[in-house]
């Protein structure tokens, strides 16, 4: 960077801790393969944002204690608890716990004409490739958002992050958590 911050920690990295038998939060995030460390650290500073506690991550998502990540996030990587784990037994987790599991894809339901399921685990797919094919078929209801520029030639995509953001604040306005108004 240009200009550091003009601070500096020493820490030692915390042991991995196991996965929660029960999830009681009422939104949490799956994270597939995010590669790009300011997309997790921002994501993790959303997740903090609107009160998201729990983030699971791929084994292949980038590094939480990455330098970009730390940056990116603000200070919410150490208000967000994170796990990089396989797929499988969070599914599981959040079955047991009763949450449905949702997908971001470019083809799924218009989340601004469905009324969206009050526990969710939400799982957002690689910058490049999306959600991977073995998850895809784990996913009990495909999302996106839609596009409102009707031009030919418009993005493609949103960035993760962005749409992260965007999917977890109409899931908190559809179901009025926490909203103050």
């Amino acid at each position: 960077m240009k200009n550091p911050q003009n601070s500096i920690a020493i820490c030692t990295l915390p042991a991995e801790k196991e996965l929660p038998e029960r999830i009681d939060s009422n939104l949490s995030i799956y994270l597939d393969e995010i590669q790009d460390p300011g997309n997790l650290g921002t994501i993790i500073r959303i997740c903090d944002w609107f009160g998201i506690e729990l983030l699971f991550c791929s084994p292949k998502t980038a590094d939480l204690f990455n330098p970009k990540v730390i940056q990116a996030s603000m200070g919410s990587f150490c208000r967000v608890e994170v796990w990089h784990t396989d797929f499988e037994p969070v599914a599981q987790v959040a079955h047991k716990s009763g949450l449905s599991i949702l997908g971001a894809f470019l083809n799924g339901e218009n989340i601004y004409e469905q009324q969206l399921p009050p526990r969710v685990l939400l799982v957002m797919g690689n910058e490049g490739n999306g959600i991977s094919a073995e998850i895809e078929n784990k996913i009990e209801r495909k999302i996106k958002i839609p596009e409102f520029n009707k031009i030919a030639k418009s993005a493609e995509s949103l960035n993760v992050s962005v749409a992260t953001a965007i999917i977890c604040s109409e899931f908190i306005r559809q179901n009025n958590y926490n909203v103050q108004v």
